[in-house]
């Protein structure tokens, strides 16, 4: 089985960098079983709307995990609730909207996907940990992946190596700053600190520099600018055997879209 992640989509740019590079990533690789992307900053970077997830699902994109913006656009919120593949963090607790998880069935392949949300440095909610013991453990299919939404690399490695042999996948999102520490741990789980973002690389994590900086000069608040320049796509591609649930291979993705001259 193979798994195309795509890291943070950050608004229009990344959009538009998706619906580019699936493509031909499919080619590169031979096609995948599953593409799933962080989608909660792909409206104007905070959150998502109904006719921007049309417009990702029509990119080739089949899951769309997320994390603490999923809730910044209200009008949005419904749609968790009825389109199974939207995934918020899972461990929210329990009588939240949408849900955390769910198995997925594509081209003959089972894959459990598993969205989670740290607590370090981040908003306070129940224990990711606990949360993926519960989960993983009445999964009825050995594949399954997990997007940790979380700001600590600690955080995410330590996750990843409690769940090493029982997830085939850990791979971290949040942060919008791809890591090179991809491997395979020893128990099978393919683990990526944090596989970046897919948007404008030239301003602060996704946004304009001159939007962001008179936050850290004058501590006043401002408002955000999404960045068009220097549009990377990043992400990574996962082989995992279906049989097992273990991962064979991981594979960083960072690949320049759009040239500035």
């Amino acid at each position: 089985m193979r798994v195309l992640f795509i890291g943070d989509i950050m608004g229009r740019p990344g959009r538009a960098a998706a619906a580019s590079e699936i493509p031909k990533l499919r080619d590169e690789y031979g096609g995948f079983d599953f593409v799933i992307a962080n989608g909660e900053n792909s409206a104007g970077g905070f959150g998502l709307t109904e006719k921007v997830m049309n417009e990702l699902f029509g990119a080739g994109i089949d899951i769309l995990t997320n994390g603490n913006h999923v809730w910044d656009k209200k009008d949005f919120v419904p749609l968790l609730d009825s389109e199974k593949r939207l995934l918020r963090p899972a461990n929210h607790p329990a009588g939240t909207c949408g849900r955390g998880h769910a198995v997925y069935e594509k081209n003959g392949e089972k894959l459990a996907v598993l969205c989670l949300q740290g607590r370090t440095f981040m908003p306070p909610l129940d224990c990711p940990f606990r949360t993926a013991d519960k989960i993983i453990s009445e999964c009825p299919v050995p594949a399954v992946f997990v997007d940790i939404h979380a700001e600590a690399t600690s955080e995410k490695r330590a996750l990843a190596l409690y769940l090493d042999g029982r997830a085939s996948a850990v791979i971290g999102t949040h942060t919008h700053v791809q890591t090179a520490d991809e491997e395979i741990l020893r128990g099978g789980t393919a683990f990526l600190s944090d596989a970046g973002m897919t948007g404008g690389h030239a301003g602060v994590i996704g946004m304009t520099a001159d939007s962001v900086l008179p936050k850290f000069l004058l501590g006043t608040p401002c408002k955000f600018e999404v960045c068009e320049e220097d549009v990377r796509f990043q992400g990574a591609v996962v082989e995992i055997d279906s049989e097992t649930g273990r991962s064979l291979n991981i594979k960083r993705v960072n690949r320049s879209v759009i040239k500035n001259h």
